[in-house]
């Protein structure tokens, strides 16, 4: 099953680190780039080889790759405990071509897409090698692009990048972070708006926003319910052309759509 929870964790925190990976995020991501000041790039950078080095396991955020620190930061490409990265400001398919050939296999890429013009070039973004699935950067976006809402105003961006991860046969996109802590009412709203857009999961920054976004794209039990009627459905009519659920035509997208349900129903 694809990630839900991707956890973001300051890379000059190394006290944290451990305690990132015990909150139940499907995926840590020890940041160099939004969370460390210029001034502690390079002993953020140690504390997450340090880290690596000693038997910890996670992803990592670099930093862009137009800034004086990335070249630095590829240096941990080949630490033992790395299990992907991350690229933020991520806006076309050469960017990702350059980092991929330095990323040993099996190791995959997280693009954030978060300008202009990432968003327009979504779909050779998420075709580039390597890359796992896009997220997206929502917050960054607003900034690039003045939109002010991230509701409804950033209905474009998002099904950009359901698009384009769905024509590169990749992962569902993860959407950005819900910026107020506090407010879990928020976050499961923004959860249950990301999983009826297309997306598979969503960044957060805080422990605490975890369990919410990993319950929020579980399906639910109504969903599973469905889900398994039909392939019981199917299954009890096996031979029959045409079958039907409960006055409903149960053809092969709706098949689909089932068993993708109770994959994700983990």
């Amino acid at each position: 099953m694809p990630a839900r929870s991707y956890l973001f964790v300051p890379g000059d925190r190394p006290e944290r680190f451990d305690k990132a990976c015990a909150a139940g995020a499907d995926v840590v991501i020890l940041d160099l780039e939004d969370a460390v000041t210029p001034d502690k790039k390079e002993s953020a950078r140690e504390a997450i080889r340090e880290w690596l080095k000693g038997g910890g396991k996670g992803w990592v955020r670099l930093n862009g790759s137009d800034t004086e620190w990335y070249q630095g930061d590829c240096s941990l490409l080949g630490e033992p405990g790395l299990l992907g990265v991350s690229l933020p400001k991520a806006e076309s398919a050469a960017q990702l071509t350059a980092l991929s050939e330095r990323l040993p296999d099996p190791l995959r890429i997280l693009p954030i897409v978060e300008t202009a013009r990432g968003v327009w070039n979504a779909e050779e973004v998420a075709a580039a090698p390597k890359v796992d699935r896009l997220a997206f950067g929502s917050v960054d976006f607003q900034v690039d692009t003045g939109i002010l809402g991230d509701g409804d105003e950033l209905l474009f961006a998002r099904s950009r990048l359901v698009i384009a991860s769905a024509l590169a046969r990749i992962n569902p996109p993860v959407d950005g972070v819900t910026i107020d802590l506090s407010d879990l009412d928020l976050l499961a709203e923004d959860v249950k708006r990301a999983r009826l857009l297309g997306f598979g999961g969503k960044l957060c920054v805080h422990p605490k926003q975890v369990a919410p976004i990993n319950d929020g794209f579980r399906p639910a039990d109504s969903e599973v319910s469905w889900a398994k009627a039909v392939l019981d459905t199917l299954e009890s009519h096996k031979g029959v052309g045409a079958v039907s659920l409960n006055g409903k035509l149960i053809d092969l997208p709706v098949i689909l759509r089932a068993r993708r349900i109770l994959e994700s129903a983990v």
